[in-house]
């Protein structure tokens, strides 16, 4: 682990094998949406949830692990990204203690950057494979939410953020991009897309959104490899 980080570790019984010793390459991020770190953490520990994740963050950037990452927790569920259907089995899931309504904390998201840049180093996951649950399960997701700072990450190299390019197909582009297109309806992928790129834009599809849906395609079409 990084050694800027002192991680906590509190095994959930939550977990298991990943499914045809697949290796994890892509990152999702969370929010809990619960009132504190601790009860996110107990019930990402309860076998009667059926849930988990591989780390949380506390708001004053405590992070625990809950979950090795060579193992599948079980945060994702249902949902696509590009071709993986069985997000589990292919991702390292974090968990931010936040209700999705405030904005995350300054210690949590150093936190945050400093876990993830240790995870992406040990497991070559690009910037490109970092997306939030609501990216892979539009309109079943919402989180990490409006207020998640993507641009932040971005400038870090921890994830991606466009430019406006030439407008083309918004939806076409989005598939290429990794959205699930098709197997939802194409309002709440926009809406995914918005969440985390225009997260204060509303109305119908507009030119804005084309635009930077374009370069994102344009730039990291997901099935060109894991960069």
């Amino acid at each position: 682990m990084s050694a800027a980080l002192d991680i906590c570790e509190r095994l959930s019984p939550n977990r298991g094998a990943r499914r045809e010793a697949a290796r994890p390459d892509l990152l999702v991020i969370h929010y809990t949406a619960m009132e504190s770190a601790e009860a996110a953490i107990e019930r990402l520990s309860d076998p009667a949830a059926e849930v988990s994740a591989h780390y949380v963050i506390c708001e004053r950037g405590g992070v625990t692990r809950l979950v090795p990452e060579a193992e599948r927790a079980w945060h994702a569920g249902a949902g696509r990204w590009g071709d993986v259907c069985d997000v589990n089995s292919r991702s390292i899931g974090i968990e931010l203690a936040n209700l999705g309504s405030h904005p995350f904390p300054e210690p949590q998201m150093r936190s945050l950057e400093a876990l993830m840049a240790g995870i992406m180093a040990r497991w070559e996951i690009g910037p490109a494979r970092v997306i939030g649950h609501s990216d892979m399960a539009p309109g079943r997701k919402s989180d990490p939410g409006p207020r998640f700072d993507w641009a932040r990450l971005a400038r870090a190299g921890l994830s991606v953020w466009p430019s406006a390019g030439m407008a083309g197909d918004f939806y076409a582009d989005a598939a290429r991009f990794g959205y699930p297109v098709g197997d939802v309806e194409e309002a709440l992928v926009l809406e995914a897309f918005r969440l985390r790129f225009r997260p204060w834009a509303t109305g119908p599809l507009a030119a804005a959104d084309a635009a930077l849906m374009a370069d994102l395609a344009g730039r990291w079409p997901v099935l060109s490899g894991p960069a």
